[in-house]
């Protein structure tokens, strides 16, 4: 199979240098996407997802174990974990298509257990451009209704400029839910679960119970700043309530599997949610105030917090516009 020819159509997408850095945050690795930004041509800029697809093609997929048959998949994309065992391998998103033949690979390192369920944390291109060939190699796709409505149907991201045409009919998710859903798969018990709109409108978690792993997916930047797809129902109060969520459902031993940067820990993410939770609050204030969007970023309401949390894609004044924008007041 030409993965780099296949059918499913390329989305147009910015060519402006700003837009351009912000779409970084969304559609690829945050701790990779800053040397692969700086060495592009124009061209490349041009068509970001043609030069995505190209860099996962290359990168090679990092293998963590995480529990006895738990293991977190990394490569150029979102962050992936896959369960095996003899009901068959469970895998949570499949990054950009040309990283399928790494990711069998990887998966076949691991075990000989036969290809089962393909769980989308999302609809962002990032997590399920994968999905068509990953569903030729035998994985039936799971997801939330709302992401198998948004992997049908034309799709933007106002903030990025960004449009997307639906992907083609093998793509799609062929089993929903809505709010949770319990599989039981290679001797432990999994739980998906819907979280209220947050990064999009169509986020999930999944918790291995006995293995102790929690996939939060985009709800969780590692050690960044989060790109909100308000396009798709994100809003930052969504953010800080899904964080909570996921806090509830972790221990001090719980491996958190973010959808981008490194593993997690429970102290991490609370980190997270109370950064997130400080800079909701400030420019809430800023905005209650009277202050227009563009004064409010003035005020660099994260500046205290921009040496630890400003360093990936999604830069501290982007990032206010996003909440300024989505927060209720």
């Amino acid at each position: 199979m030409n993965l780099e020819n296949s059918a499913i159509p390329v989305p147009t997408f910015p060519s402006d240098r700003r837009s351009f850095l912000r779409l970084a945050a969304v559609v690829g690795t945050v701790a990779a996407m800053q040397p692969v930004v700086r060495g592009m041509g124009q061209a490349a800029k041009s068509d970001f997802l043609s030069a995505s697809r190209a860099a996962a093609a290359r990168t090679p997929i990092r293998i963590t174990q995480l529990a006895s048959n738990v293991h977190l998949l990394q490569g150029y994309g979102g962050n992936m974990t896959v369960q095996t065992g003899p009901d068959g391998k469970v895998l949570i998103d499949c990054s950009y298509m040309p990283a399928a033949p790494r990711i069998l690979e990887a998966l076949n390192t691991l075990s000989k257990d036969p290809a089962a369920t393909l769980i989308n944390s999302h609809w962002h291109v990032d997590h399920v451009d994968g999905n068509q060939p990953m569903h030729e190699a035998g994985f039936r796709i799971l997801a939330h209704a709302k992401t198998r409505e948004r992997l049908m149907t034309p799709q933007s991201i106002a903030l990025l400029h960004l449009s997307l045409p639906a992907y083609p009919s093998p793509a799609w998710p062929v089993t929903t839910f809505d709010q949770s859903l319990t599989l039981w798969r290679n001797g432990d018990q999994l739980t998906l679960s819907h979280y209220a709109s947050a990064h999009t409108d169509t986020d999930i978690y999944i918790h291995f119970h006995n293995a102790n792993v929690l996939h939060v997916a985009d709800i969780w930047f590692n050690g960044v700043y989060p790109l909100i797809d308000e396009s798709s129902g994100g809003n930052i109060d969504g953010m800080i309530h899904a964080s909570s969520q996921a806090l509830a459902l972790a221990d001090n031993h719980t491996k958190i599997v973010p959808g981008h940067g490194p593993l997690g820990t429970r102290q991490q993410l609370s980190d997270y949610h109370s950064m997130l939770s400080t800079v909701r609050d400030r420019v809430a204030a800023l905005k209650k105030s009277g202050l227009t969007e563009k004064e409010a970023i003035a005020r660099k309401p994260t500046a205290s917090l921009d040496a630890k949390w400003g360093k990936g894609g999604m830069t501290p004044d982007v990032f206010t516009g996003i909440v300024y924008r989505t927060v209720r007041v």
